[in-house]
C-alpha cells in the first residue's frame, strides 16, 4: 500500500488552506542539478577529481606506456563519479521535499528531508528579497527578515543564502524561471503592503459598546 508522507496537508505544501481572499500566484521547488551545483558545490567536486586524474596521468606517463596511464587515472574517476551521484542523490532528496509558494499574502515553504518545517512569512515581516540569477534562467530569491523573525542557517540550510549566517536568510533556492518568479513576489508583495492594515481600537470599540449599552 502506498504511503504520503504529506497527505495531512489540505493543499500540497500548505499546512492548512488559506483563508478567503488568500490566493495561491506560484508554487515550485528546487531544481536538483542546479541545487547540487549551487548548494553542494558539485562543480568543484568535479574540478577537484580532474585534477587529480591529470596529477595522476602526469606523475606516471613518464615511466609508463600510454594506455597504462590512463588506466592508472580510471581510479579517480571511478570515486569521482561515485562521489557525484552522491551529491546528485542528496540534492533529489531536498528537492523532492521542498515546497515554495508564493501567494497574494505571504511566502511559505515547506522544507526538510528527515524532519519537515513549514515557514509562514508574511510580507510584512520581510524586509528585502534579492535575485541570484544564473545563465540558464534558474536562480536564488533570498529574503531579508524584520527582527520579529529569528531564523537558524542550520536548520535552514539549505534553503538559506550562501554565508548569511546572522541573520540567516531564508530562500527560494535554485528555482527554475527564476526572473519571472521575482516579479510574481514583487507584485504581490507590493500589493500587500500598499493594503492598509485595519485593526481594531480596543479602546474605542469598549467605549462605544458602552456607549450603545
Amino acid at each position: 500500500m502506498s504511503h504520503n508522507d504529506f497527505e495531512i496537508e489540505p493543499i500540497l505544501g500548505l499546512p492548512e488552506k488559506p483563508p478567503k481572499g488568500e490566493d495561491i500566484l506560484w508554487r515550485g521547488k528546487p531544481s536538483t542539478l542546479a541545487l547540487a551545483r549551487d548548494a553542494l558545490n558539485l562543480n568543484w567536486i568535479i574540478g577537484y577529481f580532474l585534477i587529480l586524474m591529470g596529477w595522476r596521468f602526469v606523475s606516471v606517463v613518464d615511466f609508463l606506456p600510454i594506455g597504462q596511464a590512463i588506466g592508472a587515472t580510471v581510479p579517480f574517476l571511478l570515486l569521482g563519479v561515485l562521489v557525484c551521484a552522491i551529491l546528485i542523490g542528496v540534492a533529489w532528496v531536498f528537492a523532492h521535499n521542498t515546497v515554495y509558494t508564493i501567494t497574494s499574502a505571504r511566502i511559505v515553504m515547506r522544507i526538510g528531508a528527515a524532519l519537515t518545517l513549514t515557514l509562514n512569512l508574511p510580507y510584512r515581516e520581510l524586509g528585502n528579497a534579492s535575485l541570484k540569477l544564473h545563465k540558464d534562467g534558474s536562480g536564488t530569491i533570498a529574503l531579508e527578515t524584520t527582527g520579529n523573525i529569528n531564523l537558524s542557517y542550520l536548520v535552514l540550510w539549505p534553503h538559506a543564502r550562501a554565508w548569511r549566517f546572522s541573520p540567516a536568510q531564508p530562500a527560494l533556492r535554485c528555482i527554475q524561471d527564476a526572473q519571472n518568479v521575482a516579479n510574481i513576489l514583487a507584485e504581490a508583495a507590493e500589493d500587500r503592503i500598499n493594503t492598509p492594515l485595519i485593526t481594531r481600537d480596543k479602546l474605542s470599540f469598549d467605549a462605544m459598546t458602552a456607549e450603545k449599552a
